[in-house]
């Protein structure tokens, strides 16, 4: 199991993110449903967030209990917003979690940390559209590119960030709950954000 191959695991396709001698890092190579970040419009935070228990509880459930045996409960730290001084929260652990912006900016898409770290002056809402990592961060629902979320919060705790379907961040964030928007999956006819979560397997 090498960086960068496609493994089945339960249900769903998989692509390594980062190999040990023990134990891989796997994500899911398509968003595999659409969700909120939340049930409701409030501040939170990825640990007591209404998809974090999601994926620990009922989906983390659906995998045959010999799948299970191999999913290995992780400690997240949970940094916050870089870029609007917001606070990720407590640290968790999980099972099965979501990426976070360090993550996806300087570990498992390509090396981006310098347009994190020193951003453009007045850039606030979009990472860089011409980011060449971009391509390498799109992902499809249905066969359709979507939006995706991260678990770190955008400009505030209302929202997340979250990867727009070309692949840039949208690092002021989308709401956790609900929201009025004219983008709508022109298959699915919903706006919630993909999901694709990530754990830890022993190989």
């Amino acid at each position: 199991m090498k960086v960068g191959d496609r493994i089945n695991f339960g249900d769903y396709r998989w692509i390594v993110l980062e190999a040990q001698n023990d134990k891989s890092l796997i994500l899911t190579e398509d968003i595999i449903d659409l969700r909120d970040y939340h049930n409701r419009p409030t501040e939170i935070t990825w640990k007591d967030c209404e998809l974090r228990h999601y994926l620990n509880g009922e989906f983390y459930n659906r995998f045959p209990a010999q799948d299970r045996a191999r999913i290995i409960e992780t400690h997240n730290t949970n940094p916050g917003n870089p870029w609007y001084q917001v606070d990720g929260g407590a640290d968790t652990d999980d099972y099965i979690f979501l990426l976070s912006m360090d993550n996806v900016v300087r570990s498992y898409f390509g090396d981006s940390s310098m347009l994190l770290d020193f951003p453009a002056k007045n850039q606030r809402y979009w990472f860089q559209r011409k980011d060449v990592n971009n391509s390498k961060r799109s992902a499809l629902y249905l066969n359709s590119s979507w939006w995706w979320w991260i678990r770190t919060p955008g400009k505030h705790q209302r929202v997340a960030v979250y990867i727009h379907g070309d692949g840039n961040i949208g690092i002021q964030g989308n709401g956790v709950s609900k929201r009025k928007t004219n983008v709508i999956h022109d298959i699915a006819c919903d706006t919630r954000g993909g999901v694709r979560p990530a754990l830890w397997i022993k190989r």
